[in-house]
């Protein structure tokens, strides 16, 4: 049995992101899709939305993924459940140079490997950074991210415009 951990910010959950994480689940027995928390960031949505929203975008047709969170270190939460391996996406933006480093402390910390899958070419050019973005301008993030997300992140702008209102 081979459990593999597929860890990000999800800010929010993306369609490359989803496309990885079903890929993923086709090549291991477990994937625990991993809600990393950085207390150094301030995410749009909070901890629990995170993972509902992935688990929601999924609607169960991943049987063997498990969605979690964690504020620790993603080394710990591989060892915790018995991981042995940790799957990135990886686009054509220099993600590669972003993830080695990190892929090389993760197998120092816990002997754990790092998996790459490039990603498909027709969702490659999005990010959660790009979609909020899009968002912000009134683009139509349709198609980038999972249907359940769009009012999700329409109210967290409205929220966040509400808010720079009230601070002027």
């Amino acid at each position: 049995m081979t459990i593999a951990v597929c860890p990000g910010s999800f800010d929010p959950v993306t369609a490359g992101h989803l496309d990885v994480i079903r890929r993923c689940s086709r090549f291991f027995t477990q994937v625990h899709v991993v809600v990393a928390v950085n207390a150094a960031k301030t995410p749009m949505f909070s901890e629990h939305t995170r993972v509902d929203i992935i688990r929601q975008a999924l609607g169960g047709t991943c049987d063997n993924v498990t969605v979690a969170s964690t504020d620790g270190l993603i080394t710990d939460y591989c060892k915790k459940v018995g991981a042995t391996v940790i799957v990135k996406g990886l686009r054509q933006n220099g993600d590669y140079e972003a993830e080695l480093g990190m892929a090389l402390v993760n197998r120092k910390l816990a002997g754990v490997e790092t998996l790459f899958l490039p990603a498909d070419p027709v969702l490659e050019h999005i990010s959660s950074s790009v979609v909020k973005d899009v968002a912000r301008h009134g683009g139509d993030v349709t198609g980038m991210v999972p249907d359940c997300v769009i009012p999700l992140l329409e109210r967290a702008l409205h929220e966040e415009e509400q808010g720079q209102q009230a601070g002027k």
